[in-house]
């Protein structure tokens, strides 16, 4: 007699849904299968977008097949990526925005929540495919090179990014960051403002702090005409381009209308994020085969791929004990928050928070960047190798 697969459903395929979905399909038993659902048409290399919104011949490099998720996997034609969009959770079903294996809806033993969050484009695309991504790309190229002056708002990684990027590939243009706190990443100890800083006054980029955008009623012009960029404190910056690097929107819409059982709710209403146990189930005990890991979830951890990799990791062991009958028993460590980031087509730097408070942190420059980013190294980690150029318009 056959019996049917159990599912574990992982919700999300970027960096930490797919090495949620690898880790399970490594330690699951062969009676529950890995579905791995998201609606984009290709894994997105969100690290290269910012340099590949200015840098041109890149572009559709950016945008991986699935193929090769789960090929290194014990047994891996159990697992699937569904291409789909879970439009909310209920106690065993995963809702789609339409129909897979017949069905609009998955049921499942346990899912993983790793939807991450949303940045405003170009950190992001406002397309799921990968033709209509790689033309926004090729078109944000062309309204990059024909501005002279542009106004970056938003001091995060995108924007710190783009602006070294633009000023040292268009090196003529006027380029300015206005950030509205007094550090950019405050989240970082203060001295990796300092060096961000110091890169800045080195390509010649202008940076203005404590000081807000006004945003105008119809957003900025987009006609390449010379404009005047309004800021909270009276002044201006005059710009042809504006481009917006502002915050992350959590991805939690998915879970807005599961009710909680207790006064406290599944989401926190502080920031948004979901709020979870130290194993990283839902702090619900209704839903304790729901998991959260990575950038939506509310663990304290540093918003990255790195500890989200360590939380899919425990989250994956944990689901595996449940199966057994076991307890879970992988708890979070929060680890201090780093960073490794591009200031230039080569420079770079790695810098690390202090391991206790009152401590130093550490900073390690580099001068080993390339224009691509090393970007074939991304695709064979992704499991799809690379024989010729025109492999990456796959």
């Amino acid at each position: 007699m056959v019996t049917a697969l159990k599912n574990v459903v992982v919700v999300g395929a970027s960096y930490v849904g797919i090495n949620a979905a690898q880790q399970l399909a490594a330690a699951l038993p062969t009676t529950h299968r890995v579905l791995l659902v998201e609606p984009h048409s290709h894994f997105h290399h969100l690290f290269a977008f910012p340099r590949f919104a200015i840098v041109p011949a890149h572009e559709h490099k950016a945008f991986v097949p699935f193929s090769g998720v789960f090929a290194s996997s014990p047994n891996p034609e159990l697992h699937a990526v569904v291409r789909a969009r879970v439009v909310s959770l209920a106690p065993g079903r995963a809702l789609l925005d339409r129909e897979w294996a017949g069905a609009a809806e998955i049921p499942f033993d346990y899912v993983v929540v790793a939807t991450g969050t949303r940045l405003t484009p170009p950190g992001s695309m406002p397309s799921d495919d990968k033709g209509p991504a790689v033309a926004y790309f090729r078109d944000y190229q062309a309204r990059v090179r024909s501005a002279d002056s542009v106004v970056l708002v938003g001091g995060g990684a995108v924007g710190i990014q783009m602006a070294a990027d633009l000023k040292e590939t268009f090196p003529d243009k006027k380029v300015t960051l206005v950030h509205s706190r007094e550090r950019v990443m405050p989240k970082f100890h203060a001295q990796f403002h300092d060096l961000v800083k110091e890169r800045f006054d080195e390509l010649g980029v202008r940076l203005v702090t404590n000081s807000r955008v006004v945003i105008p009623k119809g957003g900025f012009p987009q006609d390449g005409s010379t404009f005047a960029v309004q800021l909270a404190d009276g002044s201006s910056v005059d710009a042809q381009l504006v481009i917006p690097a502002t915050g992350q929107t959590p991805n939690n819409d998915l879970v807005r209308d599961l009710p909680a059982s207790t006064p406290e709710p599944i989401i926190n209403p502080a920031n948004g994020f979901i709020r979870v146990l130290p194993t990283l189930q839902f702090k619900d005990a209704a839903y304790p085969n729901f998991f959260a890991v990575g950038d939506v979830a509310d663990t304290g951890a540093h918003k990255a791929a790195r500890p989200g990799a360590v939380q899919a990791a425990a989250a994956a062991a944990n689901i595996a004990s449940l199966i057994q009958g076991r307890p879970p028993t992988e708890t979070l460590t929060v680890s201090p928050g780093g960073i490794h980031l591009t200031l230039g087509i080569q420079k770079n730097i790695i810098f690390r928070n202090p391991e206790t408070e009152g401590g130093e942190p550490t900073s390690h420059w580099r001068d080993d960047g390339v224009e691509d980013m090393n970007i074939e190294g991304v695709w064979a980690r992704r499991g799809v190798r690379v024989n010729s150029l025109d492999d990456y318009h796959l």
